[in-house]
């Protein structure tokens, strides 16, 4: 991954706040735009080529911190899985929680929907046994209003050439599928690696990237303020330490979903929603750093962010998105 990023440097020609605030005041955005998107799907590509080149693979896990583009690169990997002559199979890792009553307490007595024993193991790994072994099975679908798992009539047999892929946060851990043998799994951790300098040293750190985009989907599509995505965020990070990070050395590669363009695009939707964080707020000296480390990018305009594709790993966080979510 570091190898990557000094590629970037060169191909961005030094990748930093400047060098891109002159490539949005020259009019060549669409060619930042466009030469990011390539190296994604270049890389897409080389990952879908290393899974069809072990035959023995059947089951595809995703994992990665919060905002990271699990969804997306989940969506996106399997096209380029299928031009390898594979058919991917996505089921959500979501489906299999423990109907609510039965879901663990955390040290407050809330429910803790992070934990692995959130979700129901023994279950998942009966049904993945079963898929694998070329039966027939009725997947479940998880209704949160209620909070209860059901049956509506989804059935999978899986085919010679059919790979399952599951997206979630414990994908990494070996207790999510420790009845599913090692050469049968493929684990894919993506992760958020800054790539862009404000100057010569300092480097925008890349837990801000994550949370500008979670606070533009929250805002977007689950009616949240910044406020609140800023004031649970600890508590996110918090679980991550926990739960994801202790088992990204077991990943068979990983993908870094930053994009060139993305601090002047987020910067068109966030700084409007911090700006509006009263100064009474908790969260108001963080919304201030963000505004801060945002100021002095060039932000796109609509007209700029026509060029974004609708496949690309930010349109699940701005909208606009080809896949369905």
């Amino acid at each position: 991954m570091i190898k990557e990023m000094s590629m970037w440097r060169i191909l961005f020609r030094n990748n930093n706040v400047r060098t891109l605030n002159q490539a949005m005041a020259t009019g060549k955005v669409r060619y930042v735009v466009n030469l990011s998107e390539t190296l994604h799907d270049h890389r897409y590509a080389e990952i879908a080529n290393e899974i069809a080149a072990r035959p023995g693979v059947k089951l595809v896990l995703i994992a990665g911190p919060s905002s990271s583009g699990k969804t997306t690169s989940s969506k996106r990997l399997a096209l380029h899985m299928r031009v390898n002559g594979l058919n991917p199979i996505i089921i959500s890792l979501d489906d299999y929680f423990r109907n609510r009553v039965d879901t663990p307490l955390d040290e407050n007595g809330e429910y803790d929907f992070e934990c692995l024993e959130a979700l129901d193991v023994p279950f998942l790994n009966e049904q993945l046994e079963q898929l694998l072994a070329g039966q027939r099975v009725e997947i479940p679908k998880y209704d949160f209003t209620s909070g209860t798992r059901k049956f509506e009539g989804q059935f999978l047999q899986l085919t010679e050439n059919d790979v399952l892929i599951m997206e979630g946060i414990h994908g990494l851990n070996p207790g999510l599928t420790p009845q599913i043998p090692t050469e049968e799994k493929f684990r894919l951790y993506v992760s958020v690696l800054t790539p862009l300098f404000i100057d010569e040293k300092t480097r925008i750190p890349a837990p801000d990237y994550r949370l500008l985009r979670r606070m533009v989907r929250d805002n977007q599509f689950r009616g949240m303020t910044a406020e609140n995505t800023i004031l649970r965020w600890p508590s996110v990070r918090s679980g991550e330490a926990k739960y994801i990070v202790p088992f990204k050395r077991l990943a068979d590669a990983e993908f870094n979903s930053v994009l060139q363009y993305e601090i002047p695009m987020l910067k068109c939707f966030a700084e409007p929603l911090l700006q509006v964080i009263p100064v009474s707020s908790l969260a108001y000296p963080e919304a201030q750093r963000l505004l801060g480390l945002i100021r002095s990018a060039i932000a796109m305009t609509p007209g700029d962010m026509r060029h974004i594709p609708p496949t690309s790993i930010v349109r699940e966080f701005i909208g606009g998105s080809s896949f369905h979510y």
